[in-house]
């Protein structure tokens, strides 16, 4: 199949790899890879990124890089990716994709989100953290390397629609896609997709489906259950390539699973 974004000689990187929506992301997109392309898979569970790996075509070469993303710091990022490109030069590179996957989810009510200390470990995690990888790949691939840039934002209907009990969840994720509108502004040149998976059947899923307050959020997601129209990550995954291939998106636009091409 025939994808610019994911032709030549690609460097992709992809955070949140171990499990979920991103671990089908590494093995789907590292299918469709080129010869000499290289991927950097970052997670907290180097066991389950290094199972990971052993699924993508050894033309690639795959790089599992255990890493707290809630901690992270500009130059622990930096750090990761040099080391992963060492025996090759960026300018090698016909185009680098980042895939920003890594998330979490919680369940409470506003009034009880009163600890400044928690609003800041989900934000490093969820937006801030995130913000400075983007900044940290572009600098490192700048307009020197003549390499194009490919940004795949992994957002949520929860980015865009309130929901009881996810105060933390949709502003996050609003955030993140008000951030990559603002920097496909800046940086016209870089192909940005801000992609929501759908109802995936994932561990974020069933804590959802276990913790909810919202009864008639909950409600729904038992009937899609009880239903079969939770959809399985390849199923997501499959529709990305779709959505990439088909390209008929502006820079930064939401676009859903649902979404027609």
């Amino acid at each position: 199949m025939s994808i610019e974004a994911l032709s030549g000689k690609v460097f992709l990187v992809v955070t949140g790899a171990s499990r979920g929506i991103g671990r089908q992301i590494a093995i789907t997109f590292g299918s469709l890879l080129e010869k000499g392309s290289h991927m950097l898979l970052l997670a907290r569970d180097l066991n389950a990124l290094c199972e990971v790996t052993e699924s993508i075509s050894p033309i690639v070469n795959v790089d599992a890089v255990r890493m707290d993303l809630s901690k992270a710091t500009k130059t622990d990022l930096e750090e990761a990716i040099l080391k992963t490109l060492k025996g090759t030069t960026r300018e090698a590179f016909d185009r680098v994709v980042l895939v920003h996957n890594v998330g979490s989810l919680n369940q409470k009510l506003l009034n009880e989100l009163t600890d400044l200390n928690d609003w800041r470990a989900y934000y490093d995690l969820n937006f801030f953290v995130p913000a400075v990888l983007n900044a940290v790949v572009m600098n490192l691939f700048d307009s020197k390397t003549n390499t194009k840039k490919v940004i795949i934002n992994i957002t949520s209907l929860y980015g865009i629609q309130a929901f009881i009990g996810s105060g933390y969840y949709c502003t996050a994720k609003a955030a993140r896609e008000m951030y990559f509108k603002v920097f496909a502004l800046e940086n016209p040149d870089v192909d940005v997709l801000s992609y929501s998976p759908g109802p995936v059947d994932t561990d974020m899923l069933t804590f959802l489906c276990e913790n909810i307050i919202d009864p008639e959020n909950k409600e729904k997601f038992r009937e899609m259950r009880k239903n079969k129209t939770i959809l399985s990550p390849e199923q997501s995954i499959n529709r990305l390539v779709e959505v990439l291939k088909a390209h008929k998106y502006k820079s930064a636009e939401h676009v859903d699973y649902y979404t027609p091409l």
